[in-house]
């Protein structure tokens, strides 16, 4: 008997129950995955991935990346016919850290961040690179909070900040305040314009 036979024969010799399982491929068409079963390491064939999906009239759709540990359940107890039900973190692909608050979300929040790179593909455990300008969103207690790379929003109850490199701008019902930047249309410089008479040059605001 070959191995692949000897997989299949093993596959479908097995009690029907919730187990655990590397993504080996996916197909992000139809949303559908190959997972190595642990730990005998056998491998199904595409099966319907069902995390991170909403399914109607608002969709959303997150495919599981190759290297994923993920949970398996068998439909309807047959032990042939499973689905990718949801994905765990473990010791190598951890929880991702908020760009907004330095940590790990915490209960009653609300954290989705990109470009975190892919899980480990390999048993040499390494992990794609991450990415710094990657977006990120993060809902708290206090407000909502999104970004990518060196640009952020932040609003919260009175208050909009946008930040982006070294320039912020916050909006309150005291109205607008700007720092660390300039205001510019595609002719005039709010500090640096000239005035037509006398052609004073100006400087920024005083008081």
């Amino acid at each position: 008997m070959n191995d692949a036979r000897f997989d299949a024969a093993a596959l479908q010799g097995r009690t029907a129950h919730t187990m655990f399982g590397i993504v080996s491929a996916a197909d992000p068409v139809n949303h559908a995955v190959k997972v190595r079963i642990q730990p005998e390491n056998i491998e199904t064939g595409w099966i319907p991935d069902a995390c991170g999906v909403h399914a109607g009239d608002l969709r959303v759709a997150c495919p599981s990346s190759p290297g994923t540990h993920v949970v398996l359940q068998p439909v309807e107890g047959d032990g042939e016919h499973l689905v990718v039900t949801g994905s765990v973190y473990d010791t190598v692909v951890m929880a991702p850290v908020s760009p907004l608050t330095g940590k790990v979300a915490q209960p009653g929040e609300l954290l989705v961040k990109g470009g975190c790179g892919l899980p480990p593909l390999s048993s040499s455990g390494s992990v794609g690179a991450s990415s710094s300008s990657a977006g990120w969103l993060h809902i708290g207690l206090d407000g909502v909070a999104a970004g990518a790379g060196n640009a952020s929003l932040l609003i919260k109850d009175g208050t909009i900040s946008l930040s982006v490199g070294g320039t912020d701008m916050t909006l309150t019902s005291a109205g607008l305040t700007l720092s660390g930047g300039d205001i510019r249309t595609n002719q005039h410089s709010l500090n640096e314009h000239i005035h037509l008479a006398g052609s004073q040059k100006t400087g920024g605001p005083l008081g």
